[in-house]
């Protein structure tokens, strides 16, 4: 199926929405490049020495680090002294233009800058204005620091990843930062829609801990059947609401550090399990008691990881997957970070996307994963420091050039 819109010429889905970025490093970061994805006008504003993140992870200091690079695409760059009274003003006159600002200082910091919400809504009342911190402002933690590992901690995130009795493990993916960016953004369109019908803008906040607090969404059903009194369980693989077998890893040939598959028949059914054991070619053991049933499968675990472990070591990951799958079977190889980026299907529908950058060359970075038939938008470089400041403050003030 082709992703490309159906009116190549149509305008994309938030074309001619301004937004003031005043965010760093990941979690607001994550939420305006969203922004820019889906076509909004998004203007980063960075001090002289530029946003934290932009030098944090380098190994030149003259060269923008790939970590900045892979979260603020599509993005305009102004250089704005908010030190000074002079970059305190062109701050305010773009905040009367912007129909959304976003940022996630510090606690305290952007009200100590003098752009907190009471001041920046007298400003301009329809303006959504959006923040990021690590925990909830009306909470004892308030001015607490939040970085994703700390968010994944205090969020459950933690606590539920590992091997059953081994210690807590951070989860790979960044659940704290990327989440609570993303549900920003859930937050400003829906704003921005309620705008268009009360011509009003207004204030919202997402914690990152209140955000991965939403992505355990199942492990608090798994700590509703245990009850209060029995902590959720790590539990490896296996799901934490019902264990299954298989729900497992499986090496396979040749045997690299990511030469697994991982393999699932579901705990509601038994069509699934009989369908492996038809691809294994071990029908012999559909009637066998010691698999007759899920809960009987658990009890003889060993036994069937036994079953599929040489089964998967006669394969490549690809090939297990693939096998199982066009049998209706579960299955994922794992996939690890650069086989993704080269993998040609997902370069084919624009998981991935080849872009320019004007000091490091041709760098393929992950886009949008959202497709729209009517909203298109190319995938931009990441903006050199203050690329773009002469011709954000003439387009959207009308000032000639000059110094921020």
């Amino acid at each position: 199926m082709s992703h490309s819109p159906k009116n190549p010429g149509a305008s994309p889905a938030l074309s001619g929405l301004k937004v003031v970025d005043l965010t760093q490093f990941e979690s607001g970061t994550c939420c305006t490049e969203t922004l820019a994805w889906l076509g909004a006008d998004v203007v980063k504003i960075e001090p002289p020495g530029g946003e934290n993140g932009r030098f944090a992870s380098t190994e030149r200091r003259d060269l923008d680090s790939y970590y900045f690079i892979v979260m603020n695409a599509n993005k305009r760059s102004v250089i704005c002294d908010l030190k000074s009274e002079r970059g305190k003003e062109i701050l305010k006159k773009l905040i009367m233009k912007a129909d959304v600002m976003i940022e996630n200082m510090s606690p305290g910091a952007i009200e100590r800058l003098g752009f907190g919400y009471e001041v920046v809504r007298e400003l301009n009342p329809r303006l959504v204005y959006a923040q990021i911190k690590g925990f909830a402002s009306d909470g004892p933690y308030a001015n607490f620091l939040g970085f994703d590992t700390i968010a994944q901690a205090v969020g459950g995130a933690f606590a539920t990843t590992g091997i059953r009795g081994g210690p807590p493990l951070r989860p790979g993916t960044h659940a704290g930062d990327t989440g609570a960016g993303l549900h920003c953004v859930i937050g400003i369109l829906a704003a921005l829609y309620q705008r268009e019908l009360t011509g009003r803008g207004q204030k919202v906040w997402v914690s990152m801990q209140d955000a991965v607090i939403n992505f355990n969404r199942i492990n608090f059903a798994a700590q509703m059947i245990r009850g209060r009194d029995k902590p959720v369980e790590r539990t490896g693989n296996q799901s934490p609401l019902g264990a299954t077998a298989p729900s497992e890893l499986y090496a396979c040939r040749p045997g690299g550090p990511d030469d697994y598959v991982f393999i699932y028949t579901s705990r509601g059914t038994d069509r699934q399990w009989q369908r492996l054991l038809k691809v294994i070619g071990r029908e012999d053991l559909a009637d066998d008691p010691r698999f007759a049933s899920p809960q009987a499968r658990i009890e003889h675990v060993n036994e069937v990881d036994a079953l599929l472990s040489a089964w998967c070591r006669e394969r490549t990951k690809i090939e297990a997957m693939e096998t199982l799958q066009r049998a209706g079977v579960p299955a994922g190889a794992v996939l690890g970070i650069q086989e993704l980026a080269d993998d040609p299907q997902l370069r084919k529908h624009g998981m991935f996307a080849t872009i320019e950058h004007p000091m490091r060359g041709p760098i393929t970075i992950p886009a949008w994963p959202v497709k729209m038939s009517e909203s298109h938008v190319p995938v931009r470089s990441s903006p050199l420091l203050g690329q773009h400041t002469e011709e954000v403050l003439s387009e959207w003030l009308g000032l000639a050039a000059c110094r921020t």
